[in-house]
């Protein structure tokens, strides 16, 4: 929660001055890795490396698979900026915390941000490891990135959420999918905080409100990045079935393993977008 708008913002400027003094020119598109990207790290080609910890203000990375830095670098023959990892409500962050990247990218006039994840899949025709374009989410009984003080540098006290995720995004996305014969679904993710998976009778309230795919992050980024004006687009990895519907326990392995199994689709979906964005 934000207290202190003055202050926020100082530490959000100071992060800005940071890495405005490494990088220069700050790209105009910044992609989230998420459970199964980290390959994307590899296609780029690299001009520098930020660890977080360097950067003023950025907490640590504490979750399995996320590196902890930022790559500036080009990928489809444009200029990137990838999160390689990303901060949760579950590792003890507050949301102010966890979306403090967001603030400082929209403050370096980023203008898209492609968001991945893991999920657990809760639509009948899907499958682990297939993919899912987010056009909306369920986020109800979740403490919002906005609560505090707002900044009024990025958005008014109430934002308008009818379009967090660009729709012509999504379907540039589908588009991409369809060319390169990438199974794509498109539905609804509902945030949970974790770190516990959700029970069976939780899966069941959310495919009535509606979910089509459950995970632990993304959505407090989502707030935070349409309250600051940018352009969404977000991507599943169905890493497994929600409880309930899976007939085995679930694991963290099992959503690395199945978003290992992802990886070669996630990252020739986003190179492709970036090519076409």
């Amino acid at each position: 929660m934000i207290n202190d708008a003055n202050a926020y913002m100082e530490k959000v400027k100071e992060a800005a001055s940071y890495l405005s003094s490494k990088v220069g020119a700050i790209p105009k598109i910044a992609i989230v890795l998420g459970s199964g990207l980290a390959p994307l790290a590899h296609m780029c080609d690299k001009d520098i490396e930020i660890p977080y910890k360097d950067i003023p203000g950025f907490p640590e990375s504490t979750a399995p698979g996320h590196d902890g830095k930022m790559i500036f670098g080009k990928l489809s023959g444009k200029d990137v900026v990838m999160m390689s990892g990303r901060f949760h409500y579950y590792e003890g962050y507050d949301l102010s915390l966890c979306t403090f990247y967001v603030r400082v990218l929209a403050y370096l006039k980023v203008e898209t941000l492609y968001l991945t994840n893991a999920a657990g899949g809760l639509g009948d025709e899907m499958e682990p490891s297939d993919l899912m374009v987010i056009t909306d989410h369920i986020s109800l009984f979740c403490e919002s990135a906005l609560r505090g003080a707002n900044l009024p540098e990025f958005g008014v006290r109430f934002p308008d959420q009818s379009s967090v995720y660009d729709k012509e995004y999504i379907e540039l996305l589908s588009q991409c999918a369809d060319d390169l014969e990438i199974r794509l679904h498109k539905g609804v993710y509902a945030y949970t905080r974790g770190p516990q998976y959700e029970t069976p009778a939780d899966i069941r309230a959310l495919k009535i409100l509606g979910a089509d795919a459950v995970g632990m992050s993304t959505v407090p980024e989502a707030v935070a990045a349409s309250h600051s004006g940018l352009r969404i687009v977000a991507v599943s990895c169905i890493s497994n079935m929600a409880a309930g519907i899976s007939k085995n326990p679930l694991t963290h392995e099992e959503v690395l393993e199945n978003a290992g199994k992802a990886s070669f689709s996630s990252c020739a979906l986003v190179k492709e977008f970036i090519a076409r964005c």
